[in-house]
C-alpha cells in the first residue's frame, strides 16, 4: 500500500509543478506577444513626438554648446545662459535657432530608431522574468546609439554644426537648411554628410549606452522599491541619467564637433589638434552648456514618452474594444 503512495505523490507533484509552469510560461509569453504587437508603433511614434519636443525645448543651450566648442563664443561667455543672451541681444533671438529645423526633425527621427532599437533589444536580452541586467542595458543602449547614429545622428549633426559655424560668418554660405543640404550634395556628394562618423558613432553609442542603460537600473530599483510611476519621478530619473552621461562621454562630443566643422578633420586629428591647442581639458569644453541641455532633454524625453506612450495605448485598447 506504501507503495504506490509514494509513486503516486511524486508524480501528481510533477503533474501539478508543470502544469502550473506551463501557465506562467503561458501567460509571459502571451503578454510579451502583445507588447510586440503594439509596440513597434506606439513605440516609434511616442519616441517620435518625445524627441521634437526635447529638441525645440532645449535646442538654444545645444546653439551655445555647440559655439563654445567652435571657439566662435567669447571666451569670457562659456556659460550657457551667457552665450544664449550675448546671441539674443546682439544677433536676435531667432539666431538661437540657427539650423533647428534640421534638428528638430532629426531628433524626432533619430529618438524613435534609438528607442525601438534598445527596447526590441530588450525583449531579446531580458531574462524569463522581463529583468534587464546594468550589463546588458548598457549593451543594449551602445547598439541602439550605434543604430541612431549611423540611420539619423551623423548627417543632421554635420548639417547643424556647419550652420551654426556659418551664422557667426560676415559672408554667409547657407541661407537656409534645405540650400546647405543641396549644396552639400552638390558639391561634395552624399559621404560629405557623413563626415566624422567614426566619432559620433563613438560619442552616440557611449552616450546612449550609459544613458539608457542608467536609466534601466533606476526603473529597476524604483520598480523593486515599490515607488510608483509618475511624470516628476521619470523626470528626476532622467535628468540624473544625463547628469552621469554628460561627464562620462563629453570628450567624444567635443571630438565630434571638431571633426564635423567646416574645416574638421578625421577623429585622430581632431585629437591631436585639441592637445596640442588647448590641452587635456578641453575634452570636456562645453560640458556645462550640453548638461543644461542634456539633463533637461533626457527628462523631457522620458517623460514625454511614458505619457505618450501610455495614453496611445490606453486609446488603441479602447478602440479594440469597442471594435469587439
Amino acid at each position: 500500500m506504501a507503495s504506490p503512495t509514494i509513486i503516486q505523490l511524486p508524480f501528481s507533484t510533477f503533474i501539478s509543478f508543470s502544469s502550473t509552469r506551463s501557465q506562467k510560461s503561458f501567460r509571459h509569453d502571451a503578454a510579451t506577444t502583445k507588447a510586440k504587437k503594439t509596440s513597434a508603433g506606439v513605440t516609434m511614434a511616442s519616441a517620435a513626438i518625445a524627441g521634437a519636443v526635447e529638441s525645440a525645448v532645449t535646442y538654444p543651450f545645444e546653439f551655445a554648446k555647440t559655439r563654445v566648442q567652435l571657439h566662435t563664443a567669447p571666451t569670457s561667455r562659456k556659460n550657457p545662459f551667457s552665450v544664449i543672451a550675448s546671441v539674443a541681444r546682439n544677433e536676435g533671438f531667432s539666431a538661437l535657432y540657427t539650423g533647428s529645423s534640421c534638428m528638430v526633425l532629426g531628433t524626432a527621427f533619430k529618438t524613435s530608431v534609438r528607442i525601438l532599437t534598445f527596447y526590441r533589444l530588450r525583449n531579446y536580452l531580458s531574462d524569463e522574468k522581463g529583468t534587464l541586467s546594468p550589463a546588458r542595458g548598457i549593451l543594449a543602449g551602445v547598439l541602439a546609439g550605434t543604430a541612431e547614429s549611423i540611420i539619423a545622428v551623423t548627417p543632421t549633426e554635420r548639417m547643424k554644426t556647419l550652420l551654426i559655424e556659418d551664422a557667426r560668418n560676415s559672408k554667409k554660405l547657407y541661407r537656409s537648411e534645405f540650400q546647405a543640404f543641396k549644396f552639400l550634395l552638390r558639391t561634395h556628394g552624399l559621404s560629405s554628410l557623413y563626415h566624422g562618423m567614426v566619432s559620433t558613432t563613438l560619442k552616440q553609442a557611449s552616450t546612449s549606452g550609459i544613458k539608457m542603460g542608467f536609466y534601466n537600473v533606476e526603473k529597476e530599483i524604483a520598480r523593486r522599491s515599490g515607488l510608483q510611476q509618475s511624470s516628476p519621478l521619470t523626470f528626476a530619473m532622467g535628468a540624473l541619467a544625463g547628469t552621469v552621461t554628460v561627464y562620462l562621454t563629453q570628450p567624444f562630443d567635443t571630438i565630434k564637433t571638431r571633426a564635423q566643422s567646416a574645416s574638421g578633420s578625421d577623429m585622430r586629428e581632431a585629437c591631436r589638434r585639441i592637445l596640442s591647442e588647448h590641452g587635456v581639458r578641453e575634452f570636456w569644453s562645453g560640458s556645462t552648456s550640453r548638461l543644461g541641455r542634456l539633463v533637461v532633454s533626457t527628462g523631457i524625453v522620458y517623460t514625454v514618452f511614458e505619457k505618450t506612450s501610455s495614453l496611445l495605448t490606453m486609446g488603441l485598447n479602447q478602440n479594440k474594444n469597442e471594435s469587439n
